[in-house]
């Protein structure tokens, strides 16, 4: 399953009341970085599965969503776990694969391989 779209009117069902964490992809369709990172969103929601759950919104048709999260730039990532944004996690600019592979060990997130291994 690639990453899905939300917006301000299913946030709460699809992030907020998650019961796994949630990335939250902050994006724009004019945002040229947004769409170099597109491909790696999709891959961890498929190297993630079952632990994490990868969703993008939009910026500019969400401007309450990009207000509460202190979205200044685009893209923007950041986690939400038990309905909650993570502290620390929220990254602005393009992320590479590994950068993303550390970025989620760091905040608790381990791939479903791993997962089943411990």
């Amino acid at each position: 399953m690639l990453c899905y779209d939300v917006g301000e009117a299913d946030f709460e069902a699809e992030v907020l009341k998650s019961d796994v964490p949630v990335l939250v992809d902050f994006w724009a369709s004019w945002c040229g970085p947004c769409k170099l990172i597109a491909p790696t969103m999709d891959w961890a929601q498929q190297e993630y599965a079952g632990n994490l759950k990868v969703v993008k919104v939009e910026a500019d048709p969400n401007p309450s969503l990009v207000e509460k999260y202190k979205v200044y730039g685009l893209p923007t990532i950041l986690l939400i776990k038990d309905g909650e944004l993570v502290p620390g996690s929220p990254n602005e600019g393009a992320i590479s694969k590994p950068q993303l592979i550390k970025w989620l060990e760091k905040h608790g997130v381990a791939t479903a391989s791993a997962k089943s291994a411990s």
